[in-house]
């Protein structure tokens, strides 16, 4: 069986593909992720994941390769990771008492190419006040996420509303993962 490489150092795609597999290696894809605002975000983000894939593939042709790339969208406008925390800010007052979405595409490579799919979910927010955002940025959590909150940690507490994969909002829809590799390993 080949073995399988995580295109990724977030530690939150190695908690949920050891969900789906036993062991796994892991090589980091160093890819260009500005995305180009004159395309589709939904394309956008499964390019960022194919882009991933193909890159640490091309290291390790005998692998099967698994990446992803998390973006929250609302309103047709993508909120990447904050650059500082007043950006964090910002994006997390643009999300309280709404609802966006969370886009995750996910890439399965191996020697037949890439294997794709788009996790969307609707993810929706209650109303935040200006201190439980100052708090929450203040712990540092939102630093490195995707529209600046982790569903998994302190910024679940936002969330009144949910429809779409839970995994998939975290980083990995671990359903379609394991499907994926199960169809792929055959």
């Amino acid at each position: 069986m080949k073995p399988v490489i995580l295109a990724s150092q977030s530690p939150r795609r190695k908690e949920l593909l050891l969900r789906c597999i036993d062991s796994f290696l892991i090589d980091v894809a160093n890819v260009d992720e500005t995305i180009n605002p004159n395309k589709e975000i939904e394309f956008e983000i499964i390019r960022l994941a194919k882009d991933k894939a193909r890159a640490v593939f091309e290291r390790h042709q005998d692998c099967i390769i698994v990446a992803a790339d998390t973006m929250v969208v609302l309103n047709n406008t993508p909120l990447g990771k904050p650059n500082n925390r007043e950006e964090a800010k910002d994006m997390l007052r643009t999300l309280s008492n709404n609802t966006h979405q969370v886009l995750t595409g996910l890439c399965i490579y191996d020697h037949n190419g890439p294997h794709t799919h788009l996790s969307v979910s609707d993810v929706t927010f209650r109303n935040l006040t200006e201190e439980e955002i100052e708090a929450y940025v203040n712990t540092g959590e939102a630093d490195d996420k995707a529209g600046a909150y982790g569903i998994q940690g302190k910024g679940g507490c936002f969330i009144t509303h949910i429809d779409g994969d839970y995994y998939g909002i975290m980083g990995l829809p671990i359903a379609k993962v394991a499907t994926m590799l199960q169809e792929i390993r055959q």
